[in-house]
């Protein structure tokens, strides 16, 4: 940003800067901003413009169109990967919410479908522990 601040204050110098020109004792001739000698005479720099045929415009417009669709589909692919990223660390988190509970120790039962409660035992819960500290390996 400093760099652009910079270059703007310095453009409108260079824009009005005097060029001047001479040719030495060798007769090799010389450009500079200060006039050396009494030789030297000021020249007008113009800037060059260039016109573009039809052509080279599409060819521009179809470079353009290219870089535009290659930025949306890279957008879209980051928001992808964050929607991915944000899924994959609430189901993390998620995992490592239920394996605390189960760490806490107490008796932990599902429910049947006649209403009745089954509890779990201890090498159910072991299991149980095993399995959610392996899918937190794989997944976190």
């Amino acid at each position: 940003m400093r760099a652009l601040i910079c270059l703007l204050i310095v453009l409108p110098g260079l824009a009005g800067a005097e060029i001047y020109r001479w040719t030495d004792a060798n007769g090799q001739v010389h450009f500079g901003q200060r006039p050396a000698g009494q030789g030297a005479e000021q020249i007008q720099v113009k800037p060059q413009v260039v016109e573009r045929d039809q052509l080279t415009r599409e060819r521009e417009a179809r470079t353009n169109q290219f870089y535009d669709a290659r930025r949306q589909e890279q957008a879209s692919n980051t928001a992808k990967a964050r929607e991915v990223q944000q899924k994959r660390a609430q189901q993390c988190q998620d995992l490592r919410r239920r394996l605390a509970t189960v760490a806490e120790g107490g008796r932990y039962f599902r429910q049947e479908a006649d209403g009745t409660r089954t509890y779990y035992s201890d090498e159910q819960m072991d299991s149980t522990r095993s399995q959610l500290h392996k899918a937190i390996a794989e997944r976190c």
